[in-house]
């Protein structure tokens, strides 16, 4: 009788019907609510510019891809798409079109395929475009447009300050909370969406909805966001406990900004977010620690998304340290 060959072959050796392809549509569909409440607020202006994000980051990653790599283009795992999406969600509506090219040529060209492409990028792309237009046009990515008073959105924007940048400058030129209360939206607003910011901090409850669709979906789990927005909560909570005239409270932390965004989508990333579940509370607890201290004592209102970018370069020693248990490992033979 003829042996069968015994074939061994890398890991993974579990596999599933869930593909890449898959997930990252789920994605898409969870941002869903979020571009439409965008497109409400801001209009015309929220359409073009996540038009011209998602556009170019499809054309950089097929001219890459084809022209640079000379492989087969994979415009069709809807990578690239999110990329654009969520670059869009981190830039205000209305930035000229040239800058959000050129934020996506950096997100798909140096951040994703300077590193060899999907799965093997260290940082979220979507993150270093918006950093790097934030680093090199600070006053047109700054400039956020926000509802006209007593119009209504989606009518004659008007330019604002985010509710962050209202905390920072009143609280440095020795104003308190209390004579800042006027000027900060209400929770209700920050829940909605009827506030100044990105097109991705308009509504928290949108965001929220689409995040809860993922952990429905199993596209992420719940380790990274919950810890993420809990060590936000408890840090903010206890500076605003100690000294309420001069700290905000979490609610206000949580729901204005990139917060909930950082949390739910781009934290998660799978490529750029630790593989065990003890790596990801690590990850998370660095992000939510990092944005409060950007915050709180550093020169941007903002901070989730250098905190993000900060903790995926240590990604790789977070999964070094928490390394998944070998199969059988803690097996012993018992001798009877």
């Amino acid at each position: 009788m003829e042996s069968q060959p015994i074939i061994v072959s890398a890991s993974p050796h579990v596999h599933s019907d869930r593909t890449s392809k898959r997930l990252m549509y789920d994605v898409v569909i969870a941002l869903i609510p979020a571009f439409l409440v965008s497109v409400y607020v801001f209009g015309i202006p929220a359409l073009i510019t996540t038009t011209t994000a998602v556009v170019s980051c499809l054309l950089f990653e097929y001219l890459i891809q084809k022209y640079l790599m000379k492989t087969e283009t994979t415009l069709g795992d809807g990578s690239a798409l999110i990329t654009g999406i969520l670059l869009a969600f981190n830039l205000p509506a209305g930035l000229p079109v040239w800058m959000v090219i050129a934020g996506s040529l950096v997100a798909i060209g140096i951040a994703k395929w300077s590193f060899g492409g999907l799965g093997f990028n260290v940082f979220n792309p979507a993150l270093v475009g918006r950093v790097f237009l934030l680093i090199s046009f600070p006053v047109q990515m700054t400039l956020w447009p926000m509802a006209a008073e007593g119009v209504g959105p989606n009518v004659d924007a008007v330019a604002g300050a985010t509710t962050l940048g209202i905390l920072k400058e009143g609280l440095q030129f020795g104003e308190t909370m209390s004579t800042l209360a006027p000027r900060i939206p209400s929770g209700m607003d920050m829940l909605l969406g009827f506030t100044s910011g990105s097109l991705g901090e308009m509504s928290a409850l949108a965001l929220l909805a689409g995040g809860g669709y993922l952990l429905a979906r199993r596209v992420i789990s719940w380790h990274i966001p919950v810890v993420v927005l809990a060590t936000m909560a408890l840090m903010t909570g206890i500076f605003w406990a100690v000294d309420p005239e001069h700290y905000a409270n979490p609610l206000i932390h949580l729901l204005s900004g990139g917060a909930i965004l950082g949390a739910f989508y781009m934290a998660t990333d799978l490529v750029t977010s630790p593989v065990t579940r003890k790596g990801m509370v690590v990850f998370a607890i660095g992000i939510g620690v990092l944005t409060v201290v950007i915050r709180l004592f550093g020169s941007y209102p903002e901070g989730i998304s250098f905190a993000i970018l900060i903790m995926n370069a240590f990604v790789p020693l977070i999964n070094r340290y928490f390394k998944p248990r070998r199969f059988g490992s803690r097996i012993k033979a018992k001798i009877v």
